[in-house]
């Protein structure tokens, strides 16, 4: 192998290690999750399946590099491995790389439907929103953006999944609580990350209001499992596992609170979450009907 190869293989592999770096906290919280949202989509072809995963993860990767490059002071303190924080990349070259990744996607998403580029325009507008225009800092609104950027992350997903300009009535259903999920408890991530939040001068929940945003995780966890099981219509043993499985959650959220304890709990949450994409498989295959 000449030195020239060497060289470019070197780079070559730095780089994809700095863009696996950038996306690789939030496979559990974004990839897995909609891996299992899957099964509400009327095909299941192969090559979409793989389409589809490819647009996520450019679309996660455009989001981190935005993310990132305004929390490298607090990502010191949560997650100093990161490309900024650890000296990979450097503020500017992130926010750059950014914006090339804005044009990426949309190219990337005309390739299917004007609705995937549609929805590709919409989580851009969400991301400046969040970032640029600090949205994040404000605990209300940072989740409405985390639901609406949950929320194109399925929908385009999706449309390319299901290769229509619109998605079917039971799809819609799905989309349309995991969403409403998402606004009202996706700041679980939120426990963990509270001294680098307060370093950086987010609001979040759990630095307003500490013990009543446990209490709300506690209560809210049960009975959003109970009204899913009921909604989707789930056996009995099935409402009973789910249910218990939110009520653990909450208990946890409410007695493990130091650092290391919500770090655990909030993988907890996320398998928690991806039951919660499971769900609409009962309405399409009954196959939670025991």
């Amino acid at each position: 192998m000449s030195r020239f190869t060497a060289t470019t293989l070197r780079c070559a592999l730095r780089h994809f290690e700095t863009a696996w770096l950038f996306t690789r906290s939030d496979f559990k919280t974004v990839i897995f999750p909609m891996v299992y949202a899957t099964v509400v989509s009327p095909r299941h072809n192969p090559l979409a399946l793989s389409c589809a995963l490819g647009w996520l993860w450019f679309h996660l990767f455009q989001s981190n590099a935005s993310n990132q490059s305004y929390s490298a002071h607090e990502d010191v303190l949560n997650k100093p491995w990161r490309p900024v924080p650890s000296g990979r990349i450097s503020v500017k070259d992130s926010r750059i790389l950014r914006w090339g990744l804005m044009v990426f996607c949309l190219g990337l998403s005309s390739l299917f439907s004007l609705n995937v580029v549609i929805t590709s325009a919409v989580y851009t507008v969400l991301l400046v929103m969040h970032d640029d225009f600090h949205l994040s800092h404000h605990p209300i609104f940072k989740n409405l953006c985390n639901a609406g950027g949950y929320v194109t992350y399925e929908l385009g997903c999706s449309l390319i999944l299901s290769r229509e300009y619109s998605l079917d009535g039971m799809s819609i259903k799905a989309l349309s609580c995991s969403a409403l999920v998402i606004l009202l408890t996706i700041h679980a991530q939120d426990f963990a990350d509270v001294n680098g939040d307060r370093k950086s001068g987010r609001r979040t929940l759990p630095i307003i209001v500490p013990e009543g945003s446990r209490i709300y995780m506690l209560c809210a966890l049960p009975l959003f499992s109970f009204a899913l099981a009921l909604f989707w219509s789930l056996g009995p043993l099935s409402s009973v596992l789910f249910v218990s499985m939110g009520s653990w959650v909450g208990i946890c959220y409410f007695l493990f609170r130091d650092e290391i304890s919500d770090e655990s709990n909030f993988r907890l949450y996320i398998i928690w979450f991806m039951g919660v994409h499971l769900l609409p498989a009962n309405v399409r295959f009954r196959a939670l009907a025991w």
